[in-house]
């Protein structure tokens, strides 16, 4: 597949999803209503990291790295603020509350006539701010995404 442009992905909040010890599935995701978030300017980043575990060796005089618990970084996300968007009203509400929210993302990726790429996760938002800047720039609505589970990854497909 060629490489692939940001530009045309599309953000969905879902409604709450709780955690759970298991990795998530694409089925698990399969009750949800999915809102757009509209007028993004941009994602962030999205996937896990190991932590790391080192232990000096005398011995060896090195040290071991071993890898620990997985850790996904916050999702920073960034729209232009549009008060009567309802994917943007729902993020909002959602930073009110303590639980985690389904989110889709779906890239502009799709062979023709195929379907696109998707990811699909758990995270609680964190933050919902505004950001308002110099007289000419657009006022921006910042959100900072706790993603709490694994990433489940749809590749784009032929039709």
């Amino acid at each position: 597949m060629p490489i692939t442009a940001t530009a045309g992905a599309k953000l969905y909040i879902g409604g709450v999803l709780a955690m759970k010890s298991d990795d998530f599935v694409l089925t698990d995701f399969d009750s949800a209503t999915w809102v757009e978030i509209k007028d993004l300017d941009s994602l962030g980043s999205l996937g896990d990291s190991a932590n790391e575990i080192t232990q000096d060796l005398i011995g060896e005089n090195r040290t071991k790295r071993l890898k620990g618990t997985r850790n996904a970084p916050p999702m920073e996300v960034i729209a232009a603020i549009n008060y009567e968007d309802t994917g943007q009203q729902a993020l909002v509400a959602a930073e009110k509350t303590k639980d985690d929210y389904a989110f889709k993302l779906v890239f502009d990726d799709a062979p023709s006539g195929g379907t696109p790429s998707e990811r699909y996760f758990i995270a609680k938002v964190a933050s919902a701010n505004e950001a308002y800047d110099t007289a000419n720039t657009v006022m921006k609505l910042n959100a900072s995404l706790w993603v709490n589970s694994n990433v489940v990854r749809v590749d784009a497909a032929e039709p």
